[in-house]
C-alpha cells in the first residue's frame, strides 16, 4: 500500500505532461463534444484514422466518445480496447487503417476517459462492464476486440462475463491476473514518466520500445504517426482517470488468476520479446492457459510490438479474423 500511494503521489505530479505528450491538445470541436449523436451517414471516400469524425453514443447513462471505419465492409465488428492513459488519438493509424480496410473497426474513450462522460473507472471489472454497455449500446450482438495492455486484461473480463458476446479477440502487450510483475506497472510507468519529463521525450519511447537502436527509430516513427490527425482531436485523459487506471492495473496484478480455460474462442496473443510494462513472460503464460491461441513474439521489440512491427501485424491479425 506505501508504494502504491507513492506512486499515486508521483502520478497526480507527472501526469499531466505524460497525457499532454500522450494524447495532444484537443481543440473543442463539435465531433469531441460529450453529446450523443445519430449514427453518421455513410463514409465517404478518403476517410482514414486521421480524419474519421468522433462520434457520441449514450449508453448507460455514458455518452461515449468514439470513431469507426471500414463499416462498409460487414461482417464482425472489431472493438478496440486501449492502454494505460491512453484515448483515441493513440492509436496507431497504421493499424487501425489496415485493419479497417477489411473490418468494420470501432475504437471508443471507456468511462471518464478522453471525451467519453462519467467517472472513471478503477477496476477491470468495472471497465469491462461500461465496454459491454457501449457495444450493446452500438447494437452489435457479437464482436471481435482487440485489446492491447490494459486493454487485453479488459478483453479477458468480457469474454468471461459474456462470452456469447465475443467471437475472436486479439491481446496484445497484455497479461492474465495476478500475472508477474503486473501489479508494478505503475512504478515503471512513473519511472519513464520522470525519464521523459528530464529528457524532453515522450515517456512511451521509453515505455513501448526498446533502448536498441532498432527500437529508438521505431519509438520515433511510432510517435511521429501519432500526430498525423492534426485537427479535431480527443480530449486529454485526465489526472484523475490516469489515477483509477492505476489502481485499477494494482488491484488486476494482485488478483486471483482467472480460470482461462474458460475462454474457449479464438485468441491471437502476441508482444514484443522485451516489454517492461507488462513482462512478455505473461504473453507466453495467457497463450499457454488460452486453450484456443496462438503466440507472435517480436525480436528486439517491447510493450508495443504491435506497433514497431505493424506492417507485419496488421496481415497477421486480419488472417487471424478471416478463419
Amino acid at each position: 500500500m506505501r508504494n502504491l500511494l507513492k506512486a499515486v503521489a508521483l502520478a497526480f505530479a507527472l501526469a499531466t505532461p505524460f497525457t499532454s505528450w500522450a494524447a495532444g491538445p484537443g481543440d473543442g470541436s463539435p465531433d469531441s463534444a460529450q453529446t450523443c449523436s445519430q449514427p453518421a451517414a455513410p463514409q465517404a471516400a478518403g476517410i482514414t484514422w486521421t480524419n474519421v469524425p468522433t462520434q457520441s453514443l449514450c449508453a448507460g447513462g455514458v455518452a461515449f466518445a468514439y470513431r469507426e471505419l471500414g463499416k462498409r465492409n460487414g461482417a464482425t465488428p472489431v472493438v478496440f480496447l486501449n492502454h494505460l492513459a491512453a484515448v483515441l488519438d493513440n492509436w496507431d493509424p497504421r493499424v487501425v487503417d489496415g485493419i479497417a480496410a477489411k473490418h468494420h473497426v470501432v475504437v471508443f474513450d471507456n468511462r471518464g476517459v478522453g471525451a467519453t462522460t462519467g467517472s472513471p473507472a478503477n477496476s477491470m471489472e468495472q471497465m469491462a462492464d461500461d465496454a459491454i454497455a457501449f457495444i450493446k449500446g452500438m447494437g452489435f450482438k457479437q464482436v471481435d476486440l482487440f485489446g492491447f495492455s490494459m486493454g487485453g486484461m479488459i478483453s479477458q473480463e468480457i469474454a468471461l462475463k459474456e462470452p456469447q458476446l465475443v467471437r475472436k479477440m486479439i491481446l496484445a502487450g497484455t497479461g492474465p491476473a495476478g500475472g508477474e510483475g503486473i501489479s508494478a506497472v505503475a512504478g515503471v510507468a512513473n519511472y519513464d514518466l520522470f525519464r521523459g519529463l528530464f529528457t524532453g521525450q515522450d515517456p512511451k519511447q521509453y515505455l513501448f520500445f526498446t533502448r536498441t537502436p532498432n527500437g529508438i527509430e521505431a519509438g520515433k516513427a511510432f510517435l511521429a504517426r501519432l500526430k498525423e490527425r492534426s485537427q479535431h482531436r480527443d480530449k486529454e485523459i485526465a489526472v484523475s482517470a490516469y489515477v483509477a487506471q492505476l489502481q485499477a492495473l494494482e488491484a488486476w496484478g494482485r488478483k486471483q488468476p482467472a480460470d482461462l480455460s474458460l475462454i474457449k474462442q479464438p485468441v491471437l496473443v502476441l508482444n514484443g520479446d522485451e516489454d517492461r510494462m507488462v513482462p512478455t513472460p505473461n504473453s507466453r503464460d495467457l497463450a499457454r492457459r488460452l486453450p484456443n491461441s496462438s503466440l507472435v513474439i517480436y525480436p528486439d521489440a517491447g510493450h508495443g510490438g504491435v506497433f514497431q512491427y505493424h506492417a507485419a501485424f496488421v496481415p497477421t491479425a486480419l488472417e487471424f479474423l478471416a478463419r
